[in-house]
């Protein structure tokens, strides 16, 4: 490889960036390819990840909560579908088709989420080998953010006349059923998980168009969806609904959701980012 590790920290900002990308296949080649290259999308991620450091944590904190509050829109659109159509299979299959409407939002909306940042700041620190500090930081700030604003979300389903009872009730159900697993399977379901939503964000980046970022959106938070994987705000959402409708003690909760938080890092962090930035170094 061109640069060794004391050049990259000496490096000036973009400097370690510019190195992967001009690693890659010549300019010239490049600009000829409609899909850019997997060092392309790396810088581009990385750049993103120094943009998220360099925010205030007051900016941070307030895009984080919005990011919880809308990620609220799938427990809510789920819970409608199932009070309106029951629980059978085929209404069980609609209301899973509306599961990604939450990721839409925040993701298109560049509001902060958690299980996003296991890519951009970690595709940073792993081409600089810094700001390790920074995206502890980071993460500290938009978990409790994010899960602030699913509390938020769940205490406005809940806790006013916003909803029909038979929303809030179906709403609770999808909560009880998520929580009642082991941490086991918690943990694991949260690896993949976290990968996947990990690989939204990597795939989204390479998009040229808005519609081709919803799709990849929905079809990926999809699969996390029907699939019942563990994500740690999303299904959070439903969870403290359930918590709030004295249907799920506290305890229970914080019994998922340590689990689930681990799961999604090892999985966005090991399965996405590690990996992309072993393929690109190893052009």
């Amino acid at each position: 490889m061109g640069m060794t590790h004391h050049q990259i920290e000496e490096s000036p900002p973009d400097a370690a960036l510019d190195a992967i990308r001009d690693e890659g296949a010549p300019q010239s080649a490049q600009r000829d390819l409609e899909m850019p290259t997997a060092h392309e999308i790396y810088v581009q991620v990385a750049r993103n990840g120094r943009h998220e450091l360099d925010r205030s944590a007051r900016a941070l904190a307030i895009s984080g909560l919005a990011g919880g509050m809308m990620m609220g829109l799938t427990p809510l659109a789920m819970s409608i579908v199932h009070a309106l159509l029951g629980d059978g299979k085929a209404a069980t299959f609609i209301a899973y088709l509306l599961y990604p409407i939450g990721f839409i939002a925040v993701i298109v909306g560049r509001a902060q989420l958690f299980t996003e940042n296991t890519l951009y700041p970690v595709a940073l620190v792993l081409a600089e080998r810094k700001h390790v500090g920074k995206t502890l930081r980071l993460w500290g700030i938009v978990l409790a953010s994010n899960l602030g604003g699913a509390f938020f979300f769940a205490c406005l389903a809940v806790k006013t006349a916003a909803l029909k009872p038979a929303y809030v009730d179906a709403m609770a159900k999808l909560g009880v059923e998520a929580v009642n697993v082991s941490a086991s399977h918690a943990f694991w379901s949260a690896v993949i998980g976290g990968w996947m939503i990990a690989l939204v964000a990597w795939l989204v980046s390479g998009s040229h168009s808005i519609t081709g970022s919803v799709m990849l959106i929905w079809l990926l938070a999809f699969v996390v969806g029907i699939g019942h994987f563990a994500h740690s705000i999303a299904t959070s959402g439903e969870i403290l609904a359930a918590v709030l409708h004295h249907q799920v003690p506290v305890i229970a909760y914080l019994r998922w959701l340590w689990p689930a938080v681990l799961g999604n890092i090892c999985g966005g962090v090991l399965l996405v980012t590690l990996l992309e930035y072993g393929q690109v170094k190893g052009d």
